[in-house]
């Protein structure tokens, strides 16, 4: 059954790779680099800032930051626990790989810290002002899925690493923004 799931995951990863061309590598690359979305970061900052005042957004920043190192490093976790090869090292793949950038990055890949970490942040920042602004969730959710697929395109992860890397994400956002309002109602109202 494994072996089925592992096998479908890497003909829909070469589906989706070699779909890529050298007109859209640019845009991918920006996409998937961290960097670029430095305004954003500082958009909802400031945003926060303006809906919750300077205690509540330090007390977020607090748990964003939380949030991120928890799905950052357990995704280091499972990528040297499971040590599921990433597209780009794995032997099978030889030659098939559209591989985007310069480097792969680490030997394993499960699950995407990438994918992780942004919808983590989008439905954190989507449950938390989704009322006083209605499209945010569409906004940011496009955002992390953009980043997410940007990994299968340039070559580094699996649809599958992408999947539980978005899951896991999700999940812990859900619980840190309910810790978040829980401790903002307890301590600062």
């Amino acid at each position: 059954m494994l072996e089925e799931i592992i096998k479908y995951d890497k003909q829909l990863f070469l589906f989706l790779n070699n779909l890529g061309s050298l007109t859209w590598d640019g845009f991918w690359m920006f996409v998937t680099n961290k960097l670029n979305w430095i305004p954003l970061y500082i958009g909802l900052l400031l945003l926060s800032y303006k809906n919750l005042g300077l205690k509540k957004t330090l007390v977020l920043l607090v748990f964003i930051a939380l949030l991120i190192t928890t799905t950052d490093q357990l995704a280091n976790f499972f990528k040297y626990g499971v040590q599921r090869l990433r597209p780009c090292h794995d032997s099978d793949l030889d030659g098939l790989v559209r591989l985007v950038k310069s480097s792969c990055g680490g030997k394993f890949g499960y699950f995407s810290a990438h994918a992780s970490n942004h919808f983590a942040v989008a439905l954190f920042f989507t449950i938390l002002f989704r009322k006083k602004y209605k499209y945010i969730g569409f906004f940011l959710l496009f955002w992390a899925f953009l980043v997410a697929y940007s990994r299968v395109y340039i070559g580094v992860h699996f649809p599958l690493d992408i999947l539980t890397g978005t899951l896991i994400g999700l999940i812990l956002s859900w619980l840190f923004v309910k810790l978040y309002i829980f401790a903002i109602e307890k301590f600062l109202i």
